[in-house]
């Protein structure tokens, strides 16, 4: 959808419209923003257009809501210089393993730079380690847009929280951490997600933010780790380690259930504190925990697939010619 369709100025550019910013481009229009979505993909753009949603957690009704609200997609980076405000929400995967690849974040900071006017407030959502808003996207949108952030134009990060399936806290009631570049920047971005979401959490800046986002994930993939590790021991202590964790869940203080499974899942734990652990070996130190929990959990498989095997073998059968069931 070429933009000089499209006569009205923006209030907001999605940049990546996946399952991150399309739940967060559904909230700001139903706030009564009108919204643009930028994206790169054209059979993304042209789904959308056309009312289908490639994400689980909208459906189609969904989009063609948005729709008929002024909700448009296009893959013509000229919206990114009708609005005033930006955020991006690309992928951020991991490059060999365990190296960040933050090349769709320099792409679209550079798209954005290159169309960026004075007074807009650019966000990054996309989860990354500290310093990335600081060191790696100011410089391309002040290299290409001529223009100061904090000065000309309002910088911050605010992390994606988005919980793909949960059926009680969505984007619009899950708190909203908000740092920006200077402190003017965190106050401009502050007022901007108030008028989407029910809690908007200040920080003192980007990195702090950043920072927030693998803290989360960090918590849960070191402890599910431990959980893993339990597990496998508990098995052969004869303990059902359910029951227990069930036991000490009922503790009102103190304890937070975390359970065992086949390795780490998601669209975040797996990857996320990859991304300090990455960081922090560029200062000279290993991240001895994360090494650790990823160690533990890329053994699950394995053992999964061997629990597996003795199972039958109770039964007398073996793994070739059954059928398996995977739940969750």
């Amino acid at each position: 959808v070429p933009m000089e369709e499209s006569p009205m100025k923006a209030d907001l550019v999605v940049v990546g419209l996946g399952y991150v910013g399309l739940p967060l481009a559904q909230e700001a229009v139903r706030s009564g923003l009108r919204v643009v979505g930028y994206d790169v993909a054209a059979p993304t753009i042209q789904g959308l257009n056309a009312g289908q949603s490639h994400v689980d957690d909208l459906s189609d009704d969904d989009i063609a809501e948005m729709r008929a609200a002024g909700f448009e997609a296009t893959d013509d980076p000229t919206c990114l210089a009708a609005t005033d405000a930006i955020v991006i929400c690309v992928p951020t995967p991991l490059r060999e393993g365990t190296t960040p690849d933050l090349r769709a974040i320099e792409a679209a900071s550079a798209d954005i730079g290159r169309h960026l006017r004075s007074g807009c407030l650019v966000v990054l959502e996309s989860t990354t380690y500290p310093g990335t808003t600081n060191d790696v996207v100011r410089p391309i949108l002040e290299e290409h847009s001529g223009l100061v952030a904090g000065t000309d134009f309002h910088l911050a990060f605010s992390p994606e929280r988005i919980d793909p399936g949960n059926p009680t806290f969505g984007l619009r009631n899950t708190p909203k951490v908000v740092g920006g570049f200077t402190p003017k920047d965190t106050e401009v971005a502050a007022a901007f997600y108030e008028r989407i979401v029910d809690e908007v959490v200040p920080t003192v800046g980007t990195r702090e933010a950043e920072m927030a986002k693998l803290l989360e994930n960090t918590y849960r993939h070191v402890n599910i780790a431990l959980m893993n590790e339990i597990a496998v021991f508990s098995h052969d202590l004869g303990v059902d380690l359910w029951e227990s964790i069930r036991a000490a869940a009922t503790k009102p203080f103190g304890f937070a259930a975390f359970y065992p499974g086949p390795g780490v899942g998601g669209h975040c734990i797996p990857i996320d504190p990859n991304y300090l652990s990455h960081r922090v070996r560029t200062l000279g130190y290993q991240f001895r925990f994360v090494e650790l929990a990823q160690e533990i959990s890329n053994r699950m498989p394995a053992y999964v697939v061997a629990r597996v095997q003795e199972s039958l073998n109770e039964v007398s059968k073996p793994v070739r010619g059954s059928r398996v069931v995977v739940l969750g």
